[in-house]
């Protein structure tokens, strides 16, 4: 990996929880153990919710623990002409077709069809359309998206910490019928671009590395692997959330903590290091090893029960 990037990719829609700080600090570590250059991108796509507010908090906070990056963080909502070049190759490649659908008539299509396609996963409806059934859709004023032409492709990638990850390509969006970008696109020609290595992140999004790998082959973009790595669940075995109580670092050092104890905390639930230790960012570095790593399944957190970072 040290002849490529690692990456931390958080969207500023709201302050970073635990469960985020603590994928951050794996994908940092992973990448200063390897040696390997380690970036920040500002996954912003969604304008209703970002703001900038967020984002400086996100990297106040990515700072306090000890987590630094290399060069100037990139914004996707700079990136619209990197995304429209990539839809061009897929145009080009009839790998895209226009679709109308609604939510409700994906939904219901999907519930009664009856093949391989994952679930809540496109059927394909529009796909089927022959020039005349394009033309009436589109009498319909409704703006179409784009979605690709995967054909149900089966696509296999491995995992460091999961093992093999299986996944029937469905006809994903690329740009939605507003003209914005989808997800999958811009990480794609980010992580190609930003000659990402390996993307660690949370497992939560290990169903779409599938989808992904087969755009990034499309594209041409060099192949990425991957580290999915369990998520925090709060008490009720939900993913963590706001619900939980005091899951920020805002929180956390409202009930007197310090970054330094939340850090620690952090390194504890993955084995790096025992409670009532300090480890200091550079001493976590010599002690990263993937192989080792505790949390390869989901860490369950009542931020009520014990301050974090305490011996209990």
């Amino acid at each position: 990996m040290a002849s490529r990037s690692g990456r931390f990719a958080p969207s500023p829609t709201g302050p970073l929880h635990l469960g985020n700080l603590r994928t951050a600090l794996v994908a940092w570590l992973r990448a200063r153990h390897e040696g390997a250059p380690f970036l920040l991108r500002i996954e912003d796509l969604d304008q209703g919710r970002s703001r900038a507010e967020h984002e400086a908090g996100q990297l106040a906070d990515l700072r306090a623990i000890g987590i630094d990056w290399d060069g100037d963080p990139i914004r996707q909502s700079t990136r619209d002409d990197a995304y429209a070049a990539a839809l061009a190759l897929l145009e080009a490649a009839d790998l895209v077709y226009p679709c109308w659908c609604t939510r409700a008539e994906i939904r219901d299509a999907a519930s009664a069809a009856h093949d391989d396609r994952p679930e809540n996963a496109y059927p394909g409806t529009c796909a089927r359309l022959d020039a005349p059934g394009r033309a009436e859709k589109a009498r319909s004023g409704r703006p179409p998206a784009l979605r690709v032409r995967a054909e149900a492709a089966q696509v296999s990638i491995d995992d460091v910490l999961l093992g093999p990850i299986r996944g029937v390509v469905d006809d994903f969006v690329v740009r939605r019928g507003d003209g914005s970008f989808a997800y999958n696109l811009a990480v794609v020609v980010d992580d190609g671009w930003q000659r990402i290595g390996e993307v660690v992140r949370g497992d939560d999004l290990a169903g779409s590395a599938p989808r992904q790998a087969w755009l990034a082959d499309r594209l041409g973009l060099p192949p990425v692997s991957y580290v999915h790595v369990p998520l925090v669940l709060g008490p009720d075995g939900r993913r963590l959330a706001k619900r939980d109580g005091a899951v920020t670092l805002a929180d956390r050092r409202a009930l007197g903590e310090t970054a330094d104890d939340v850090r620690s905390a952090l390194a504890a639930s993955l084995g790096l290091c025992a409670p009532d230790e300090r480890p200091t960012p550079h001493e976590l570095v010599g002690r990263f090893a993937i192989e080792d790593l505790v949390g390869r399944t989901a860490t369950v957190w009542d931020p009520d029960a014990v301050p974090l970072g305490r011996a209990g």
